[in-house]
């Protein structure tokens, strides 16, 4: 039987092969005279809960990391094994973390551009070409490429997007301590079914992002129930 337009579409979607992490962009970018190039990727834009944190990476051209690839790839273990190399064989890494005060002021895209911004600005030497995960580029001065699925494409930002996670994912723990009852420690922030269901239970706290809708419904919904409880008291 003949497949139809549709069918065909899903088959070349179905085949289409994945990113293959390298060092091709990097190579494509030195050989138009780019000497520092720094990976950049954010962690931290999907959550209702904490910042959002970008790294910026510049890696020597015959840096070689077992087994570097996209964060979300990664076990936590290795993650946090590369976290550790790559801290110690680039030739410069920044980290960057911006509240959720800010985000809640300037949406969360703006907010992902200027952590990674802020990432660059605090690199050791400044770099002569960007590699950004995503489709955005950032307001700083040099050659710029935004890269759909980047940081599973360039060594230089998946090396980003490790320290980007780990820095996140242990803050977001440390927090959890804080902030008991929600289950930050394992779903980090992200809208899973335990955080819906301890929102829905204790109300949102100070780092709960307030534009995203499950939180600002929760804000509208617990004042009345806490009036309703006082007036219930009071009678």
């Amino acid at each position: 039987m003949a497949k139809t337009p549709a069918l065909r579409s899903l088959d070349k979607k179905a085949c289409a092969p994945s990113p293959v992490c390298g060092w091709k962009l990097e190579r494509a970018a030195r050989k138009c005279g780019a000497l520092r190039i720094a990976g950049l990727d954010e962690v931290g834009r999907g959550p209702m809960f904490g910042p959002v944190v970008a790294a910026a990476v510049i890696l020597a051209p015959k840096c070689r990391l077992d087994g570097l690839n996209d964060s979300k790839k990664l076990s936590e273990k290795k993650r946090n094994q590369l976290d550790i190399e790559i801290r110690a064989n680039a030739v410069a890494w920044a980290i960057a973390a911006i509240d959720v005060e800010t985000i809640n002021k300037i949406n969360i895209r703006n907010a992902s551009l200027l952590a990674m911004k802020r990432a660059v600005e605090h690199l050791a030497l400044s770099p002569d070409y960007l590699l950004i995960d995503g489709l955005d580029t950032i307001d700083f001065a040099c050659p710029q490429q935004a890269v759909v699925q980047g940081d599973g494409t360039s060594y230089s930002i998946a090396a980003a997007s490790i320290l980007a996670k780990v820095y996140r994912d242990r803050m977001i723990v440390e927090l959890d301590s804080e902030y008991p009852g929600y289950g930050l420690a394992s779903h980090k922030g992200y809208c899973s079914a335990e955080h819906m269901a301890a929102l829905a239970r204790l109300g949102p706290t100070p780092l709960h992002r307030k534009n995203w809708s499950p939180v600002a419904q929760t804000m509208l919904e617990f004042p009345a129930m806490l009036e309703l409880g006082l007036e219930l008291v009071e009678n």
